[in-house]
Formats: structure tokens, C-alpha cells, sequence
């Protein structure tokens, strides 16, 4: 092979293992624009965050999520499909994971003392944030990820806290 020709195959493969980065990137990674009050302070309308899609079994209480809320806000938890990226998402914070003790105000939950498998009790950090005080237990299959840090705004400022870091 003459020089050309090397050249051409490493930047082919250079282009595909870049390809093949982004792409795996694009998998795991998700930008969300924030809109609305609902988690200020931590959060303003307009900021950027940086979301790893994530499962119920990998987030932890306290976590900031993103996640699409119930298909009938009006009705009780009803397991539901998973959420597709047609619809639109929330950002709050995960109060309560199955299991754990229910938080009281969660809405239309009385006489339940846990968290059902499959649901999950979200916060805003906003006290008139619409979240499961209004609407109940939300899906955990409609989580979309854990929200890691802000893109925009000071530098140093971009990091979000759990429970677990407080």
C-alpha cells in the first residue's frame, strides 16, 4: 500500500470510531432545557442540564430526574407504558423510591404506607411546583434519567446535589 492509501484507512477508521463515540454518547447522554419554576432554586426556566438515562433501580432519593409524568394526571397510579420521547417531560426530585415509606401529601394515596414497586413519589424543589402532592405516585417506568449537572450559569455552579451529598 503507498502512503495515500494508509492515510485514507486511518482516517476512515478515525472517522468511525468518532461516529461510533458520539453515537454511543447520544445513548446514554440528553441535554434538557428547563422550563418553568417548578425545582427553583436549584433549577431557573432555561437552564441546560446535562441527563444520564437511568432506570428506577439506579436512582437514588434525592436525585434530581427527569421523567415524563402520568398519562391521566387525575387518576391514581396505574402502571402505564413507557415514555417515549414524543411526549413531554418533567424535571423534578425523587422524594421516595418503592419501598420506602410514602411522604405525607402525596395525593390520592391514603391508607398506603410505601412506595408501590413501579411508582415513584417526586418533589419539586418549588412549593407550588406540580408534582405528587397534586398528582400522585408517578411511573418509574417513565423515567428518562438522573439530571448531572447544569451546562450554563457560573462556572463551578453546574454540579447537582442528592440526598446522599447533603
Amino acid at each position: 500500500m503507498n502512503a495515500v492509501t494508509w492515510v485514507a484507512c486511518g482516517l476512515s477508521a478515525t472517522g468511525f470510531a468518532l461516529g461510533a463515540g458520539l453515537w454511543r454518547a447520544r445513548r446514554r447522554y440528553v441535554v434538557v432545557t428547563v422550563e418553568g419554576a417548578s425545582m427553583a432554586p436549584t433549577l431557573a426556566d432555561g437552564d441546560r442540564v446535562l441527563v444520564r438515562r437511568r432506570r428506577i433501580g439506579q436512582v437514588r432519593r434525592g436525585d434530581v430526574i427527569v421523567l415524563e409524568p402520568p398519562l391521566d394526571p387525575s387518576a391514581p397510579y396505574q402502571p402505564g407504558p413507557p415514555a417515549s420521547d414524543g411526549r413531554h417531560w418533567n424535571i423534578k426530585r425523587a422524594a421516595a423510591l418503592p419501598g420506602d415509606p410514602l411522604p405525607a401529601g402525596v395525593a390520592g394515596q391514603d391508607g398506603l404506607e410505601r412506595v408501590p414497586a413501579g411508582a415513584v413519589v417526586v418533589f419539586g424543589d418549588n412549593p407550588d411546583s406540580i408534582d405528587s402532592r397534586h398528582r400522585g405516585l408517578f411511573p418509574a417506568d417513565h423515567i428518562l434519567g438522573v439530571a448531572l449537572r447544569k451546562l450554563n450559569g457560573p462556572a463551578g455552579s453546574g454540579g447537582l446535589t442528592t440526598e446522599a451529598d447533603r
